[in-house]
């Protein structure tokens, strides 16, 4: 991307304003709002006092015990929703105006996972440093996450489509880590993991006053930078002949922005999509000038959240309770998020190297039958090798032995399969969207197949596995409608299809929140699915994965003419008879079933779809046909040794198999990322 993409950008942005503009701008909706805030805030004051008695109770009580559940609960909440609203979404536009990117935000970046991941470190392994300022501890995390987003992204010059990449990758694998650690430290994170998902509940006013004096101090040095983050709306070196030394300006307002939500993240948790919702609106909705946007920003921010934390809280019994306000926010900010991407114009057709990194090799078909060795001794040693109760099992030696192989065996094949699936689905993704950075995880077909499952464990208790099997397929077919529908007309233009499947992606992050911090037993059985954990397969269902494994594959040889010709672009494409659009889509959907297959049996693993065809190209593959098969035999055996290494590194503990992929295969994303 350039800078002539993000002009592009801010012009379709103003076109919008000035459309919507006629019936609406940021006043009006900012009013609309907080007419809608003050009605909520009146009818869920405490019935059993008067108006008057429950506005003072904002500043002292009565012996009344509705009185002190106002004062040291309902106020306090209040406060702390405007004033965590107002200061995400200040960071949000200075992320925005320093990037240059409309769709840059601290949790799209990555900032507030890493401020939460800081704070569950801390909370293990140094809680005296909590005691010294959690603001700090949260500091450090988030910009520890920004930086890596910036390394990964400076070399393509802070492209958006890069960076918006770099913070879903650096996302991910912060999460991966985060749960690695809730699965080993179940009782100490139980109470952080539901405060870090941005539950807004109070029980004084600690957090409002710790709060308010940090969040005044970074709002002044956010208006004394208004007028300096002015000139970046100029091209570099035009700002540069005025005398602004862009590094310095670009970090201090970076800086500004991983503060506010370190402090955000430190006193109530993740709050998801603030930082994206407000500024995207006002833009879009006429605020031109980066003074008008920042304070109606902030303004919305404020009474977004606090609209939102408003109507959770009308939630009949515990509900209210259990569900986090930052998960609502996040389910509200995914399609905000697709909502915004037909909006945006990302035109871009050019080819992408992704087929050169590594040499092309002279005997393709020996490669291939060594992989194929290679796999059955990976099988072999998951199989015969591990850890028991008595120490290390080498074969099948005598009744325990054979029970341990009846045992190995289903979660054997159903690792390999799983890792072929993953494994080709990522290398018709690649191909079609011509990134050599794209996955199936990043389509979004992952998440919608487990929002299917999750629903069917919570809302149909004791369904029938061919339910449950079904029901995942029909999420795994509603991620790819979306798909389809907002990129059919655009004709699956790469980064479209990339963002939409980052906000199913969202989306799905936004519904693990909510079960994870919900307390229901069945959430134990929901993470180690939804890490990757081949415990719960049987034999049938292993078996069944294997066979459409190998049927999916098939059918995907007949179309590596295609996949050959849609990396060179999709005007070359289209000279040489391909139709680019009928192509994208089929293709596109065979990716889908493939992951939806893999997902339903072994979870939405991480990483393998990227990491499998990267290793089939820099073993040597290079045509389309060659690739498929070395892909597909690279991701078995890292599925395969995955969950062997997940069994054995901690027995009698184990990593789910999802998690040692991603945490391998998400340091190689960045890695890769970096090189682009």
């Amino acid at each position: 991307m350039s800078t002539n993409h993000n002009s592009a950008t801010g012009r379709d942005a103003v076109v919008a304003g000035r459309a919507g503009g006629r019936l609406l701008s940021p006043a009006r909706i900012c009013g609309l709002l907080g007419l809608l805030a003050l009605m909520l805030g009146v009818t869920g004051m405490a019935p059993a006092l008067s108006l008057p008695e429950n506005l003072s109770a904002l500043w002292t009580m009565t012996e009344k015990p509705a009185s002190a559940l106002m004062h040291f609960s309902w106020w306090p909440r209040l406060s702390v929703a405007l004033m965590a609203g107002s200061a995400l979404a200040v960071a949000g536009v200075l992320l925005q105006q320093v990037l240059r990117n409309p769709l840059a935000s601290p949790t799209t970046l990555g900032v507030a996972t890493g401020a939460n991941l800081a704070l569950a470190l801390a909370t293990l392994f140094a809680p005296a440093l909590l005691v010294a300022g959690r603001e700090w501890v949260a500091l450090s995390g988030g910009a520890a996450a920004m930086g890596l987003v910036f390394v990964l992204s400076w070399r393509r010059q802070l492209a958006p489509m890069v960076v918006i990449l770099a913070g879903l990758v650096v996302n991910l694998y912060l999460g991966a880590v985060g749960t690695v650690l809730l699965l080993f430290h179940p009782e100490e994170l139980g109470g952080l993991l539901l405060w870090g998902a941005g539950s807004l509940s109070q029980n004084n006013w600690d957090d409002a006053m710790f709060l308010w004096p940090r969040l005044l101090g970074a709002g002044v040095l956010a208006v004394v930078l208004v007028k300096p983050l002015t000139i970046l709306e100029l091209d570099d070196a035009s700002a540069r002949s005025l005398g602004v030394s862009l590094r310095y300006l670009r970090l201090a307002s970076m800086a500004l922005a991983v503060f506010l939500t370190a402090v955000v993240v430190s006193a109530v948790g993740i709050i998801g999509f603030i930082g994206l919702a407000a500024p995207a609106i006002v833009r879009l909705l006429g605020a031109r000038r980066l003074a008008a946007r920042l304070g109606w920003s902030a303004l919305l921010g404020a009474l977004l959240l606090l609209v939102t934390d408003q109507l959770l809280q009308r939630l009949p019994g515990l509900t209210a309770t259990l569900i986090p306000t930052g998960a609502v926010t996040a389910a509200l900010g995914a399609p905000l998020l697709l909502w915004l991407i037909p909006r945006l114009r990302l035109v871009s057709d050019k080819p992408h190297a992704v087929q050169g990194l590594g040499p092309r090799h002279d005997s393709p078909g020996r490669l291939i039958a060594l992989l194929g060795i290679g796999l059955s001794v990976c099988f072999a040693l998951a199989l015969l090798v591990g850890q028991g109760v008595e120490g290390w099992h080498w074969g099948p030696v005598g009744t325990t032995g054979w029970d341990l192989l009846q045992w190995r065996l289903p979660r054997a094949l159903a690792a390999a399969a799983a890792g072929l699936l993953l494994a080709v689905a990522g290398v018709l993704m690649q191909r079609v969207t011509g990134n050599a950075m794209a996955s199936p995880e990043v389509l979004g077909i992952s998440g919608g197949t487990a929002m299917g499952f999750i629903a069917a464990i919570y809302l149909l208790p004791g369904a029938s596995q061919l339910l449950m099997v079904a029901i995942g397929a029909l999420g795994a077919l509603a991620s790819l409608g979306v798909l389809i529908g907002l990129n059919r007309r655009s004709g699956f233009v790469p980064e479209r299809v990339l963002l939409t499947g980052i906000a199913i992606t969202a989306l799905f992050e936004a519904v693990r929140t909510f079960v994870l911090a919900g307390g229901d037993p069945r959430g134990k059985q929901v993470i180690a699915w939804m890490s990757g954990s081949t415990y719960y397969v049987e034999l049938g269902s292993a078996l069944g994965v294997l066979l459409a494994a190998l049927v999916l594959v098939a059918l995907a040889r007949p179309f590596s003419r295609w996949l050959d010709l849609l990396p060179l672009g999709a005007p070359t494409a289209r000279a040489l008879g391909v139709d680019v659009t009928k192509s994208r889509l089929a293709l596109l959907g065979l990716a889908a079933v493939m992951t939806a297959a893999a997902t339903l049996v072994i979870g939405p693993l991480s990483f393998v779809g990227l990491l499998a065809p990267h290793l089939a190209r820099m073993l040597g593959f290079h045509s389309a046909r060659l690739h498929l098969w070395g892909a597909a035999l690279c991701g078995a055996i890292l599925m395969v040794l995955a969950d062997w290494i997940g069994r054995q590194v901690l027995f009698p503990q184990e990593i789910p198999a999802g998690l040692v992929a991603s945490l391998v295969g998400g340091a190689y994303f960045m890695w890769g990322l970096r090189r682009l």
